[in-house]
């Protein structure tokens, strides 16, 4: 019986070549509320996470439930919506971020980061609720 023998070689990266892309920021109404990371299969799963308020049904782009305007920013389907749509609209339940993205959706009982500031004039992050009598 004769046995292959396999060389494993090391190839140095170049980290200066290299491309990284930064996590996109969903925002709700302009107000940030979450990171777009690989936690996250699609957009309605980050929302749902962030307790965002949003309908959704099928989950995978065929009753339009989800539907939802894009005040900036674009999405990637991962599924091709059967749903007709928009030029301004997304699908939440089969789609991801492709960059920064702002939502016309509203933030009201979601989980978002806000900077409190303390006595000693240092900030720090702090999860919190959005507060409805604070909304206009």
């Amino acid at each position: 019986m004769k046995m292959s023998s396999q060389t494993l070689t090391f190839k140095p990266i170049n980290f200066s070549q290299a491309s990284f892309k930064k996590a996109p920021i969903v925002s709700l109404q302009g107000m940030p509320v979450l990171l777009f990371n690989q936690q996250h299969q699609t957009l309605l799963e980050a929302l749902e996470q962030k307790k965002v308020k949003i309908f959704s049904e099928c989950r995978s782009g065929f009753c339009g439930q989800c539907k939802t305007k894009v005040i900036s920013g674009q999405v990637t389907y991962l599924k091709e919506p059967l749903v007709e749509l928009e030029a301004d609209e997304c699908l939440p339940c089969c789609c991801m971020p492709d960059g920064d993205i702002d939502l016309a959706l509203s933030a009201e009982g979601a989980e978002v980061v806000v900077r409190v500031t303390s006595p000693k004039s240092t900030k720090k992050s702090e999860v919190t609720s959005v507060n409805p009598s604070i909304q206009g």
